[in-house]
């Protein structure tokens, strides 16, 4: 009897699983040719962001929904490749696409521990899922992704599939791939990882938003060592790399990674143009621009540019907090978390750190910063902003708890208070003889104020522009010896309505008669103004345009003498390049080329080069002597300053505008021009430090210090047709004329009503004078021109 119930039974089994493996075929037959096409795996194209570089490679900029780094699996270390087996699929290279002894594994642990805790996915079947199916979990999805899988492999090498898993899969921060994963958590190349980082990488498959490190630190580590170990049972690796790798303490990026090396102006600038050229495709077809920035002259002026911003703003105080934080209303809850809530809204900005007071008092203030470190702040590090401390003051102005402010790591060791600048600045640097810009910096913080004070900001150039009209007068005829008066005028406007102009040197002197050379020198408005006068405001309008300036942004007026125009900052350098480069005119670019993902040239830039194809724009003679010129300036005048750098060849100009709105300094050697530019983004004065030479020169000079270092001295010969005069220059130097001008000491005179008597320059040169434009407009901003 019993032995006729197990036939039965047995029967009934073998029934059972015939009807089933029946099933199974038929299932397959009619599935199996409605499975996807592979097209998307074969031809696999990820999309890649548009990254951006200088031009010695380092990476400055990142643009596109998801950060990939496509890597060949040969690529991959070894190391890598095992800590990803270990982790999501041992048997990998066994299996045909579905593990069945892994399927057997995890159902008989799943039905003794009575929970799902264990997965059968192989890595072909993730791929089958990431790449062709919906993340739904039914099981018609898990049939079709075992029939996928098995498809895969059937067209597929296992080494190409493995290379779309390593490419294709999300691993948190915006991260696909192994690559990107390596940059976004720890900021190096996947080849450059240890066995700690990359068992912490294997681990994020599983679940990148719980086991990232950065957001989950500790079910990271805990994830990691599970890694670890399976690596070890498996000899992946040795113990003795276990309990090494144990002990390595992990160093995760900070969250702020995107563009974090100090040239966002530049890579904004780039997604730009791209942008223009290639519209979405920018973003998602792995381009790469390579930039004419060289990242050693980039690091230089930021630094400057921010030290001389936050020097400029510390001569005026400490204004107070940035604002408070009311932490009453949030009892019950974790106060670190509290904090760090506020200060996730509240952006650093390099290594001015925003903190919350929690604790004020004349001899400490202890304030909270994200992540939970307590910056204690006392003796010198309270100096700048102690009196923000008197508890008589305004509550907005003290420093008290709830009160968000900045700290910063000293250099000698401590915290101290510091402040974001609310003045802001430009700087940009350019090869004289390509035009190639190795420097830009487009203001203080980008995250801060993205609008661009190089290219974007049109300011009055002030006494900078006044070379260009030097420059003007002497390609008339007129000697760095011209003697001219530095004496009071009054221009009547002409205008019907009997109002007159009357322009003013800085310190409210005059110092009577004196040569051209030292008029530049000492930069004395009165004598520019009797030089436009002398060659005409039209004149001077045409011959501007040679340097690359509109007749548009400077009308033909007296004004335009003392810079009552609209400049860029890197108008100005591409201008003051014409003098460096022996009068040649360059243009400015900044994108060397522009490659495929693959590494193909799509677009180079071929610039122009001074003397080998650029624009003759002016005399060689003039270039030499304007640059002697200015050399003086550096030298003996308002400039001086600058010959801290220790080298002769420097040239510049510095420049104020009315009311100390603007403050610059242009200044070149032979091989590189520089142009700084400091002033507020709504004009207003910047107060009595507000001078060219000292708010914008120092910056300069910081930056020039360190990009001539070791760079040698250039003496540039004299060109041809030039006649020198030993001793007639300024403080025994020499003195420069054309061959064709002989007269060493010509006079200008102006009357005080701006009119030209008989004696001037030239019978045409008085007679364009004495047609002057009106000035009216252009008078209310320039009422006091200054340096």
């Amino acid at each position: 009897m019993l032995k006729r119930i197990l036939a039965i039974l047995a029967g009934l089994f073998i029934g059972g699983a015939v009807v089933a493996a029946g099933a199974l075929a038929v299932a397959i037959i009619i599935t199996y040719p409605t499975l996807p096409s592979l097209d998307s795996l074969t031809d696999y194209r990820p999309k890649i962001p548009l990254r951006v570089y200088s031009g010695d490679g380092v990476l400055i900029g990142e643009f596109g929904e998801e950060r990939r780094s496509f890597l060949r699996i040969q690529d991959v270390p070894q190391p890598m490749k095992q800590a990803v087996l270990a982790a999501e699929d041992e048997r990998f290279y066994q299996h045909s696409g579905v593990d069945y002894i892994g399927v057997f594994r995890a159902a008989l642990t799943n039905l003794v521990t009575g929970h799902s805790k264990l997965g059968a996915s192989t890595i072909t079947m993730q791929v089958a899922r990431n790449f062709l199916l919906s993340p739904e979990k039914t099981f018609t999805r898990k049939f079709t992704e075992a029939l996928l899988a098995f498809k895969i492999e059937h067209s597929l090498s296992k080494d190409q599939i493995l290379e779309l898993y390593f490419n294709q899969i999300y691993l948190g921060q915006r991260a696909y791939g192994f690559g990107a994963a390596a940059q976004a958590y720890f900021g190096k190349s996947i080849k450059d990882l240890n066995i700690a980082e990359m068992a912490m990488l294997a681990g994020l498959p599983k679940a990148p938003s719980a086991y990232n490190p950065i957001v989950n630190p500790e079910r990271a580590t805990l994830r990691q060592q599970y890694v670890l170990r399976r690596m070890k049972d498996l000899n992946f690796i040795t113990p003795e790399q276990y309990d090494d790798a144990m002990q390595v303490k992990l160093k995760v990026v900070s969250q702020a990674l995107d563009n974090s090396f100090p040239a966002q102006y530049v890579a904004e600038m780039a997604r730009q143009a791209m942008y223009e050229r290639y519209r979405e495709k920018a973003y998602t077809d792995g381009f790469r621009v390579v930039t004419t920035i060289n990242s050693h002259d980039q690091q230089w002026a930021y630094d400057a540019l921010r030290a001389g911003l936050i020097d400029f703003d510390r001569k005026h105080g400490y204004r107070g907090p940035e604002s408070f934080i009311d932490t009453r209303e949030s009892q019950g809850e974790d106060p670190s978390e509290v904090l760090d809530d506020a200060l996730s809204e509240i952006r650093d900005s390099g290594d001015m750190l925003a903190a919350i007071v929690q604790s004020a008092s004349p001899v400490e203030v202890r304030a909270y910063l994200r992540g939970g470190k307590i910056a204690s702040v006392k003796g010198p590090g309270l100096d700048f902003a102690r009196r923000a401390l008197n508890p008589r003051l305004p509550a907005a102005q003290q420093i008290r708890p709830g009160a968000v402010i900045r700290v910063r790591a000293n250099e000698k060791g401590y915290w101290e208070i510091v402040q974001m600048p609310e003045v802001e600045g430009g700087f940009v640097s350019l090869d004289t003889r390509t035009g190639a810009i190795r420097s830009l910096v487009g203001g203080f913080d980008f995250n801060r104020r993205s609008f661009n004070h190089v290219t974007q900001a049109w300011r009055q150039p002030g006494s900078t522009f006044k070379p260009f009209i030097y420059s003007a007068a002497i390609d008339k005829g007129l000697p760095p010896s011209t003697i001219i008066n530095d004496a009071p005028l009054t221009v009547d406007l002409q205008d019907g309505t009997g109002q007159r102009w009357i322009p003013k040197n800085d310190d409210g002197k005059f110092l009577g008669m004196m040569s051209m050379r030292r008029a530049l020198t000492l930069s004395r408005n009165l004598v520019s103004v009797r030089l436009i006068k002398a060659i005409s405001p039209d004149y001077a309008q045409q011959y501007i345009q040679r340097f690359g300036f509109s007749a548009k942004q400077h009308p033909a007026y007296l004004t335009m003498a003392l810079g009552a125009g609209s400049v860029t900052a890197l108008q100005m350098a591409e201008g003051y390049s014409v003098f460096a480069n022996g009068g040649y005119r360059t243009k400015a670019y900044f994108i060397d080329r522009i490659e495929d993902a693959t590494g193909k040239v799509l677009a180079k830039t071929v610039p122009a080069v001074a003397g080998q194809g650029a624009q003759q724009a002016i005399d060689p003679r003039n270039a030499f002597i304007m640059t002697s010129m200015m050399g003086d300036v550096v030298r003996y005048g308002t400039a001086a300053r600058a010959m801290a750098i220790g080298r002769q060849d420097l040239a510049g100009k510095t420049g104020t505008t009315s009311d100390f709105k603007d403050a610059w300094f242009v200044g070149f050697n032979p091989g590189l021009v520089a142009a700084t530019w400091v002033g507020y983004d709504q004009p207003r004065s910047l107060g009595r430090y507000g001078y060219g030479g000292t708010a914008a020169l120092p910056i300069w000079i910081n930056y020039m210090t360190n990009a001539l270092k070791g760079v040698p001295e250039v003496d540039m010969p004299v060109p041809a047709g030039i006649t020198v005069k030993p001793g007639a220059g300024l403080r025994g130097g020499d003195e420069y004329y054309y061959d064709e001008f002989p007269k060493p000491n010509p006079e200008i005179h102006l009357d005080n009503q701006g009119t030209v008597p008989s004696d001037g320059p030239s019978d045409e040169d008085a007679s364009a004078a004495q047609s002057d434009a009106p000035v009216r407009d252009a008078v209310e901003n320039v009422k006091e021109q200054l340096f």
